[in-house]
């Protein structure tokens, strides 16, 4: 199946639709200091909603086309979207492989910001950084990320987002959301790299991805399990009561990364990687107006 199949975009647009009806533009309730009014560049428009200022509607298209659209307009202060997509060999495990997931995410949550007139930078890393799209503004963007994410290749070892924290926090940029597309199987352990990332105030949100063999492997006896990041041949004799200890640890992991996300306020969304892109989007909207609530 491809990526990102024919109704791809369709199905983007409807999500940009939905996140702007419930946060009147602003992405998974981050704030922005965004207003409107003249004397600022135009950018885009929006459709009108109940409330809005009367004196923003473009009343020229209104008369030609009988829609009620409303200016936008840009100013400096928009919001910073940085997503980083693990890239490592374990996420091309699972069917479907827990890759294409994060890369559709990717893309979904940068069309809903683009939407919003933010700006969105995409970083692929594993043990270091892979590939790098740098920060870009407007929806005609969409195609060219969406370009950059079906050639965005799995390379590297281990995850470590320690590497790739350290990396990005000295960058030159304005401090803002960063959104981490990982299956988190750093041997280094997940907590310093996010550490890193809230201690140099980002806003940070996690989107923790498995697949359900991961969960529930059902294998049983003598077996040779090969580690996908470092390529080990490890043998091993899988038991019932093996297996059972095996599942505790994983559910146990699985805890361990939602009670340190909710510890530190940062958002956490865990999903199998069986799930379809724009219902996770769906769910991550309905969980942050929950929150927002």
């Amino acid at each position: 199946m491809a990526l990102f199949g024919s109704d791809f975009l369709s199905k983007l647009e409807y999500l940009s639709i939905v996140s702007r009806r419930v946060f009147r533009g602003k992405l998974l309730a981050q704030q922005k200091t965004r207003q409107l009014g003249s004397g600022i560049e135009f950018a885009d428009h929006r459709d009108y909603t109940p409330g809005d200022d009367f004196r923003y509607i473009d009343w020229n298209l209104y008369a030609r086309h009988d829609e009620l659209l409303l200016k936008r307009f840009q100013e400096e202060e928009d919001l910073h979207l940085y997503i980083l997509v693990d890239c490592s060999p374990s996420m091309e495990f699972g069917t479907p492989p827990k890759y294409d997931l994060a890369r559709q995410m990717a893309a979904a949550l940068a069309y809903i910001s683009l939407s919003n007139l933010d700006r969105v930078s995409i970083t692929g890393f594993s043990d270091g950084m892979v590939k790098h799209f740098p920060l870009t503004r407007g929806k005609a963007q969409i195609l060219s990320l969406m370009k950059f994410l079906e050639t965005l290749p799995i390379d590297g070892k281990d995850t470590n987002l320690k590497n790739i924290a350290k990396s990005f926090v000295l960058r030159p940029q304005k401090p803002g959301l960063v959104i981490v597309i990982s299956d988190l199987f750093d041997p280094n352990g997940f907590e310093e790299g996010l550490n890193l990332l809230r201690h140099y105030q980002y806003e940070t949100h996690v989107i923790h991805l498995y697949d359900k063999k991961e969960a529930e492997p059902g294998l049983r006896g003598e077996l040779e399990l090969l580690d996908m990041e470092n390529q080990n041949i490890n043998k091993v004799t899988i038991t019932e009561r093996g297996l059972r200890q095996y599942q505790e640890i994983f559910r146990d992991y699985l805890v361990s990364v939602q009670t340190y996300c909710r510890r530190y306020g940062m958002g956490c969304t865990t999903s199998t990687a069986d799930v379809a892109f724009d219902e996770l989007i769906l769910n991550m909207l309905q969980a942050s107006m929950t929150v927002k609530a």
